[in-house]
C-alpha cells in the first residue's frame, strides 16, 4: 500500500526479532477524540491511520465499496472507524472506537469518541486512560458548548496534554486570522483548567493537511505537524513513580509452597526487599521476590500485572492493597470527588450504588451535592441532584474504608465509577479531590447533616448495618394497614417504627428525620394534613420521602401491606445489603 507521509524501512528476515524487540519497546501513548458533532474527529483518525500505513489492504477495499463511498464518489476517511452500522447510516459517532497504529518512534492507541452530547459519557470512558487529548474545533464554527465541555473532562482526569486542532482550515481559505481569534478564544476558556501542557494546530483532516506532513498551504503556522508533535510529546514524567500502589487482584495459591498476591501497579516502584504495609490490616511484611509469567523480576512499576511474594503470610484478599508504611494513602470512608453523572435517571441523594474503586467494590451512597459547573462559564451553580452529563462535586459516604488518594496525584487510586445495584449500568464516574468532605450549607444539604450531637457514627454506618434505606413512609391508609406493614418488615429483618402522625403534641417532621438518621423506616399514618406532610418531606429530605397514596376499597388490608411491601422491594428501599 503506498502511503502519503512516510513509509517505513524494509526489514531485513535476519534482523527480524530485533525489529519485534525494538517494536514491543517502543513507548506507548494513549489518545483521545473529543470535539462537538461534525468536527471531525473520526475523519482524522482515518486520516492517521490512512497516511501512516496503519490500515490494511481489505480494510480500504471494504471501505471503497459501502455505499457512501460509491454514492459520493469519494474516499471517506470517517468509515475506516465508525464500524456500527447506526454510524455509518447517521455519520455520526455513538460508541468508543479503539484503533492501533504505530511509527517508527511510537506505538498508538486512539479512542475516537462521540461528540453528540448525548454520548458525553462515552467519550468520559475513551479519555479515562488517556495521556494525551485532541479537542477538535470546526473552523467555520469557532469554540461550541460541546468543545468546551469535552476540554473540561479532559481536564477534570488529568490528562496532562491537550492538543487543540481547528479542522477545516481549507473551508476558511486557510486564513491565519481565524485560527488566531479561535486559539485566543479557546485560550481564555482553558486559563481556568488545569491544563499543563496546551497545543494548537490548525488542519485539514481531509486534505491532510499538518496531519502527518507539514502543510504549504499554511507556511504562516510555524509548529509541526500533528504526528510529530505525537511522536515527540513528552509523557515519561506524567505518572506518578514516587508512592506506591498494588491493589490486590486475586491470590494466587497454586500449591502449598506459592503464595502470591497478583494485580497491576498503580504507582510508584516495588523491588525484592522492600517493606509493604497491607490494608486495610496494616500488618507489614518485605517482599521477597516478584513473578511474571516470564519468571522473577528486579523491580515492577506501572503499568506492569505482577504476582508478589512476601515473607510472611499476611491475611490478604481481593480488594486489600499493599503500599509502604512511610507513605500510606489516605483511608476513610467519606469523600469529596468531581463527578461526571452518565445516566438519563438522575441521581438520588442518600440511594445505594455500588462504587467499585481500584479492585473493591462496596455500596455507597451520595450524601450531597455540593454544587454543579456550568461548563460554558465555569461558575459554581448551587442544584440538589446531578442529571445526565452534569458535572458536580459531590460528597459521598461509603460502607467501608476506601484507600484513595487525590486523583490529581493518582489517577489509579484517585478515581471510581459508580453502579446502579438493580440494571448493573454505569452511572457515573468520579474523580476524589483530596479536599475535606465538607458538607453544603444550603436547604437541600442541611436535611443530609447529622444532628449535632457529636456522634461518631454516621448516616451511611446505620445503613449498613441495618441493610435498608432509612425512609419515611406517608400512608394514606388506615392504621390498621400501617401496624401490618409494620409487622411485615419486622420480619424482613427491617428497623422500622410505626407512627401515628395524627398526634398534635408531637414534632412528627423531627421525630421522623431522627429515626431516620438512625437507619429507622419510619411509617407515618392517621394525618390528612397536607402542611405536615409537606414539613415532613423538608425536614427528611425529598429522596427519603414516599407516599403511598389511599388504594381502592375493595382491597383488603392485609392484602394493601403486602402489596406495600413489594412495591418497596421492586423500589429498591428495602433491598438487602450483600
Amino acid at each position: 500500500m503506498q502511503a502519503f507521509g512516510f513509509e517505513p524501512a524494509p526489514v531485513p528476515a535476519r534482523d527480524l526479532e530485533t525489529f519485534i524487540k525494538q517494536n514491543e519497546e517502543k513507548e506507548l501513548l494513549r489518545l483521545s477524540t473529543a470535539g462537538s458533532v461534525d468536527d471531525g474527529k473520526s475523519t482524522l483518525i482515518g486520516r492517521l491511520l490512512y497516511d501512516s500505513n496503519g490500515v490494511y489492504e481489505d480494510q480500504i477495499s471494504s471501505v471503497r465499496q459501502s455505499p457512501v463511498n460509491r454514492s459520493a464518489g469519494a474516499f471517506d476517511l470517517a468509515l475506516l472507524t465508525d464500524g456500527l452500522r447506526a454510524e455509518r447510516e447517521q455519520g455520526i459517532t455513538i460508541d468508543v472506537a479503539y484503533r492501533y497504529f504505530s511509527t517508527p518512534k511510537r506505538k498508538f492507541i486512539i479512542a475516537d469518541t462521540p461528540g453528540h452530547e448525548q454520548y458525553t459519557r462515552n467519550m468520559a470512558t475513551g479519555a479515562s486512560t488517556a495521556n494525551l487529548a485532541i479537542v477538535l474545533v470546526d473552523a467555520r464554527n469557532g469554540v461550541l458548548q460541546q468543545s468546551r465541555r469535552h476540554a473540561f473532562i479532559a481536564s477534570m482526569l488529568g490528562i496532562q496534554h491537550l492538543v487543540v486542532a481547528v479542522n477545516k482550515m481549507d473551508l476558511v481559505g486557510y486564513s491565519e486570522t481565524v485560527f488566531n481569534e479561535i486559539c485566543a478564544e479557546f485560550a481564555d476558556y482553558a486559563a481556568r483548567l488545569q491544563i499543563p501542557d496546551l497545543h494548537f494546530i490548525p488542519i485539514s483532516a481531509l486534505k491532510g493537511d499538518n496531519v502527518v506532513d507539514k502543510s504549504r498551504k499554511m507556511e504562516w503556522f510555524d509548529g509541526s505537524s500533528l504526528l510529530h508533535y505525537l511522536e515527540t510529546v513528552h509523557i515519561a514524567s506524567d505518572r506518578n513513580m514516587t508512592e506506591f500502589r498494588f491493589p490486590v487482584q486475586y491470590v494466587v495459591r497454586p500449591d502449598l509452597d506459592f503464595r502470591g498476591y497478583a494485580g497491576q501497579v498503580a504507582s510508584g516502584v516495588l523491588k525484592p526487599g522492600d517493606r509493604v504495609m497491607a490494608l486495610p490490616s496494616g500488618q507489614t511484611s518485605r517482599v521477597r521476590s516478584i513473578v511474571t509469567y516470564d519468571g522473577e523480576i528486579e523491580q515492577a512499576f506501572p503499568p506492569m500485572a505482577v504476582t508478589v511474594c512476601l515473607e510472611d503470610e499476611l491475611d490478604i484478599s481481593r480488594g486489600d492493597m499493599l503500599v509502604p508504611p512511610s507513605h500510606p494513602p489516605h483511608i476513610t470512608r467519606r469523600i469529596d470527588a468531581r463527578m461526571v453523572w452518565m445516566n438519563e435517571q438522575k441521581l438520588e441523594i442518600g440511594r445505594t450504588y455500588l462504587l467499585k474503586h481500584t479492585t473493591q467494590t462496596l455500596r455507597a451512597a451520595v450524601q450531597c451535592v455540593r454544587y454543579r459547573v456550568n461548563v460554558n462559564t465555569l461558575e459554581k451553580e448551587a442544584q440538589p441532584v446531578l442529571g445526565l452529563n452534569d458535572i458536580g462535586a459531590v460528597v459521598i459516604e461509603s460502607q467501608k474504608p476506601l484507600f484513595c488518594d487525590p486523583y490529581r496525584r493518582n489517577r489509579a487510586t484517585g478515581s471510581f465509577i459508580l453502579i446502579d445495584p438493580m440494571s448493573n449500568a454505569t452511572v457515573a464516574a468520579g474523580m476524589i479531590t483530596g479536599r475535606e468532605p465538607v458538607m453544603g450549607l444550603s436547604a437541600e444539604t442541611v436535611q443530609e447533616q447529622f444532628a449535632a450531637t457529636g456522634s461518631q457514627v454516621t448516616r451511611m454506618e446505620q445503613q449498613a448495618r441495618a441493610g435498608h434505606r432509612p425512609v419515611s413512609i406517608w400512608l394514606e391508609t388506615s392504621a390498621k394497614v400501617a401496624y401490618q406493614l409494620e409487622r411485615l418488615l419486622f420480619d424482613a429483618n427491617c428497623r422500622v417504627h410505626a407512627l401515628s402522625a395524627s398526634d398534635d403534641s408531637l414534632p412528627i417532621a423531627e421525630i421522623a428525620r431522627i429515626l431516620n438518621d438512625a437507619g429507622v423506616i419510619v411509617l407515618m399514618h392517621g394525618s390528612s394534613d397536607s402542611a405536615l406532610r409537606e414539613r415532613t418531606r423538608q425536614a427528611v429530605g425529598a429522596q427519603s420521602f414516599v407516599v403511598i397514596e389511599r388504594p381502592v376499597e375493595e382491597e383488603t388490608d392485609s392484602y394493601t401491606a403486602s402489596r406495600i411491601h413489594r412495591l418497596l422491594e421492586v423500589e429498591g428501599f428495602i433491598s438487602r445489603f450483600s
